[in-house]
C-alpha cells in the first residue's frame, strides 16, 4: 500500500497529534490520597515523598478546598495514628471519635460535594503493621473481615461516600457489603483492592503512616501470606471476579506501571469501573531522578499518567494529581 497509506501524516503537527489522540487525561480521572494526622497546625513534608505532606485537620479543610477549586473532585483518606492507639485488633479503627471519622466529617463540612473515599485495614492501627489480626504467626481472615465490616460502617455513619479495603483478606467484600446493607447504608459503595500485589514499591507510604510490618518473633515479616504474588496474572482475574461478585462497585490494581498487563487483562474481562494505584514508590522514583537531573519530571509524569489510562484505567489513584493540573495551567 505504500506510499498510498503513510502513517506519518497523522503526526505531522501538534495539532493534528492532538485531533487524533486516542487517550486523553484529565483532571475527571483522579483520586487524590491524602495523610491526615493529629494535632493543629501539622502540615509536615514525608521525607521519602518529596513535597507530599502530613495534615493536621485544619490543613485537611485547606487543602479539600484547594484541591476541589482545582477541579479535583475525589479524594482516598488514610490516617497515621498514635503508638499508643495501636493493638492488634485495630481498636482505634472504630472508634466512633477516632480521626478517621473526625477526618471524613471535616472534610464533608467543609466541601460537601467532594467525594471521600476511606482506606479500610488494619495496618495503620496495628501494633505489628498487618492488615489484620496476627495469631500464632497467622494472619486471621475472617476474623480480620468481621473488623473492616465494623470499620466500614463506622466511615459511613461518619459520611464516607466509599469505603476502600486495601488489606486482600479472602471474602471481606462480602462481609462489608453485607453490614453496610444491615446498617441501611444501601447506597454507599466498596472500591475493592481487588489485585493488591506484595510489592517493594509501598516503602514511602508505610513511611508516611508509620505501618510497616515490625520485626518481632511470632510475627509474619512481611504481607506475601495475603497480598498477591507479584508473578502471577490470572490469579488478578479471579480476585476481581470474585469481588465484583461478592458486591465492590469499584475495582483496583496496585501498584501501577509494573503492572498495566495486569490493569489490560482485567478491563478485557470485567465490565465495571477499574481503578490503578500509581503508588509511592513509583511516585518517589521520579521525584528523586528528576532533582539529579536524570528525568524531565513533567515529561515522564505525563508519560506515565497516560500510560496508565491507556492500558483501561477509569480511576487514577496518584500523588501526581497536583502537578498535573498545575502543568495544564
Amino acid at each position: 500500500m505504500y506510499p498510498l497509506i503513510r502513517n506519518r501524516r497523522l503526526r505531522a503537527s501538534e495539532s493534528i497529534r492532538k485531533l487524533v489522540r486516542e487517550t486523553i487525561v484529565t483532571s475527571d480521572d483522579f483520586l487524590v490520597p491524602l495523610f491526615v494526622v493529629e494535632g493543629k497546625n501539622v502540615k509536615e513534608e514525608i521525607l521519602s515523598m518529596p513535597n507530599y505532606y502530613r495534615m493536621s485537620l485544619d490543613y485537611l479543610e485547606k487543602e479539600v478546598k484547594e484541591l476541589w477549586h482545582m477541579g479535583l473532585c475525589a479524594i482516598l483518606l488514610f490516617v497515621k495514628v498514635d503508638d499508643t492507639l495501636k493493638d492488634n485488633k485495630g481498636t482505634e479503627a472504630l472508634n466512633t471519635d477516632g480521626l478517621m471519622q473526625r477526618a471524613i466529617k471535616t472534610i464533608k463540612n467543609a466541601c460537601p460535594e467532594m467525594l471521600v473515599m476511606t482506606d479500610v485495614a488494619l495496618d495503620p492501627f496495628s501494633s505489628y503493621g498487618h492488615d489484620g489480626i496476627v495469631a500464632d504467626g497467622q494472619i486471621l481472615n475472617d476474623e480480620t473481615s468481621e473488623v473492616l465490616a465494623e470499620m466500614s460502617v463506622s466511615h459511613a455513619l461518619a459520611g464516607a461516600d466509599f469505603v476502600a479495603p486495601s488489606d486482600m483478606m479472602d471474602g471481606r467484600i462480602l462481609t462489608i457489603r453485607e453490614a453496610l446493607e444491615d446498617e441501611g447504608f444501601l447506597n454507599t459503595g466498596i472500591m475493592s483492592y481487588s489485585a493488591k500485589y506484595a510489592s517493594a514499591f509501598y516503602g514511602p507510604f508505610r513511611d508516611a503512616l508509620d505501618s510497616a510490618p515490625v520485626n518481632i518473633k511470632n510475627v509474619p515479616k512481611n504481607k506475601k501470606t495475603y497480598q498477591m504474588d507479584y508473578a502471577n496474572r490470572f490469579e488478578a482475574i479471579r480476585e476481581t471476579q470474585m469481588d465484583i461478585d461478592e458486591g465492590a462497585d469499584i475495582v483496583m490494581v496496585k501498584p501501577g506501571l509494573a503492572y498495566l498487563d495486569i490493569v489490560r487483562e482485567i478491563r478485557n474481562e470485567v465490565d465495571v469501573p477499574l481503578a490503578v494505584y500509581q503508588v509511592s514508590g513509583e511516585y518517589s522514583m521520579l521525584k528523586a531522578a528528576s532533582e539529579k537531573g536524570w528525568l524531565d519530571h513533567d515529561a515522564v509524569m505525563l508519560e506515565q499518567l497516560t500510560a496508565i489510562k491507556r492500558a483501561g484505567a477509569n480511576i487514577i489513584a496518584s500523588y501526581f494529581a497536583k502537578d498535573f493540573i498545575r502543568i495544564l495551567g
